[in-house]
């Protein structure tokens, strides 16, 4: 081999060798995340809340009179809702910070989470009603009279009224009751108020003039008039004067309006000068209530999935018909006898199921915390029973009615004693200041705790008269004077003579008539064989 062969033949490897060599690829550039990407990403489309937080209620067609534009005719109102807007613009984005309108209210009422919340503390508060109550010396010509009373109440069906307003005040913030005085179709008449049941206006107004009929109207229909907004220091500061009710100027003095949860004064405008309803307060646990619900629902539905491995490549060709018949083909005979083939070589198949354990914890958790907002206990909202050894759910509901009749003062107390007074000016031409009324406690001892009560006051009567402080007199008009008693009805004059009775067989041998009473008194077995019986029993 000369030296230009050997020179060629190794030009010639030199250039194999560079062939053979693998190219070098491009090394792949780094992902970058826009900022504006990422700022798109913060916002959720479906809670976004397009309606300013502080702006005018829209109410249905025929609420306001024809060319009536309602509250914007208030220059300083429009002025403050633009200052507030300008700091609320945060809160654009979550939704629940603003009135969501009587129209979705009402959607929402449709729901069992939360129409029973309303309607459980509307009949809680109206189950057991109220008690009139006499403060003169005069019993008898009051009880006549709380008799009239009590009767007016039941044909006006008061309390069915006011439960039924306070389901409103829960589904829409806002329940009213309109006080029918035989004027409904005189609109000149509508405008004048009636007075606060206790002043000189209610008695010149309904003096011995029948009240036809107590209605409830749904706010959706009462848009206010006019207020005052200049002054805060006035009675009628963000209180309206008056109503329209399907265009008719109604004065605020012939409703009843209940509002249970005031809005702050700049919110009030814009919640149609009503308060928060339950719904809206509920709506965000209601929501987690019903994701987690759906939620646990799929993950049951779908907690086994089958897995086939295989080779992909191949089964996509011819746009992958083949593979999805084959899926379909499985989904159509899948049951626990179904036989699933696979090729050996190529194919695995395996079965994934999720664990269940822990849902029903998680689920339960959700649903009780729609308990919370509402301040009702679960057993009561939904029938769930406290778990463990000697568990019981008597503290929490005493809990609850401590909290509704809290609530029933706050709400109930003063519109019906401004109904009272009216009633009692229509009834008798004035009012009387003797009668007043309270509430029914809603707690209530069954048999045997009444009994056990009951024997402790004997035994208390009995210490106090063996030991001077008590008389039998006075221990004997505590019982006819006690409601609760069996021997309430008892004549406290009519004092049994035991030695009569033991004469008759009608008393133990040995009885003595009552110390201090007929007879001298000879020893205290009278007394001791009289407050005994409750211990013996």
């Amino acid at each position: 081999m000369g030296i230009r062969d050997w020179f060629g033949l190794r030009r010639q490897k030199t250039q194999e060798t560079a062939v053979q060599a693998p190219p070098v690829a491009d090394k792949p550039k780094p992902i970058k995340v826009p900022d504006g990407a990422l700022m798109s990403s913060r916002i959720n489309p479906d809670s976004y809340v397009r309606v300013p937080v502080f702006s005018m209620p829209s109410p249905p067609p025929g609420v306001l009179p024809e060319g009536d534009s309602g509250m914007a005719m208030d220059s300083s109102l429009a002025g403050t809702n633009a200052w507030a807007n300008g700091f609320a613009a945060d809160g654009f984005w979550t939704e629940g910070i603003t009135f969501l309108g009587y129209a979705y209210l009402s959607e929402l009422a449709q729901r069992p989470e939360y129409r029973v919340i309303s309607e459980t503390i509307a009949t809680e508060m109206t189950r057991e009603w109220i008690e009139f109550t006499s403060s003169a010396d005069d019993d008898d010509e009051k009880a006549d009279r709380i008799n009239e009373l009590e009767e007016e109440f039941k044909r006006l069906d008061v309390a069915g009224m006011f439960a039924r307003a306070t389901e409103q005040d829960g589904f829409f913030g806002r329940g009213h009751i309109y006080i029918d005085t035989g004027d409904t179709d005189n609109p000149a008449e509508l405008q004048l108020p009636i007075g606060d049941g206790w002043d000189a206006i209610s008695k010149t107004k309904l003096s011995k003039k029948k009240i036809e009929a107590l209605r409830t109207v749904e706010a959706v229909w009462c848009y206010p008039t006019s207020y005052n907004s200049n002054d805060p220091l006035k009675a009628d500061w963000y209180r309206p004067g008056s109503w329209y009710v399907q265009a008719k100027i109604v004065n605020s003095s012939r409703l009843i309006t209940l509002i249970g949860r005031e809005v702050p004064d700049l919110l009030k405008p814009t919640y149609s000068f009503g308060g928060l309803s339950l719904s809206q307060m509920a709506k965000p646990y209601v929501d987690n209530w019903l994701q987690t619900r759906q939620s646990v629902n799929d993950i049951i539905s779908a907690f086994s999935v089958f897995v086939l491995s295989t080779n992909l490549g191949e089964s996509l060709q011819a746009d992958g018909q083949q593979l999805f018949k084959r899926a379909e083909l499985f989904n159509n005979l899948r049951d626990n006898r179904g036989l699933m083939i696979i090729d050996k070589d190529s194919e695995e198949f395996q079965n994934v199921s999720v664990s269940l354990s822990g849902l029903s914890e998680l689920q339960a958790q959700a649903q009780e915390h729609m308990a919370s907002v509402s301040h009702i206990p679960t057993v009561k909202l939904l029938g769930i029973q406290p778990a463990g050894l000697n568990a019981s759910s008597e503290d929490q509901m005493r809990v609850f009615y401590d909290y509704i009749h809290a609530y029933q003062e706050h709400l109930y107390r003063h519109p019906i004693r401004r109904l009272m007074g009216l009633i009692m000016i229509s009834l008798w031409g004035e009012v009387d200041p003797a009668i007043d009324f309270k509430f029914k406690p809603l707690f209530s001892l069954d048999e045997k705790s009444e009994a056990e009560v009951e024997k402790l006051k004997a035994e208390t009567d009995q210490i106090l008269i063996d030991t001077g402080v008590l008389s039998p007199d006075e221990s004997r008009k505590r019982v006819a004077n006690d409601p609760g008693s069996d021997y309430a009805s008892i004549d406290v004059e009519e004092v049994p003579d035991l030695l009569d009775e033991e004469e008759n067989g009608l008393a133990p041998k040995g009885g003595h008539p009552l110390p201090g009473i007929g007879e001298e008194d000879k020893d205290d077995s009278a007394s001791n064989r009289l407050f005994g019986k409750a211990e013996a029993a």
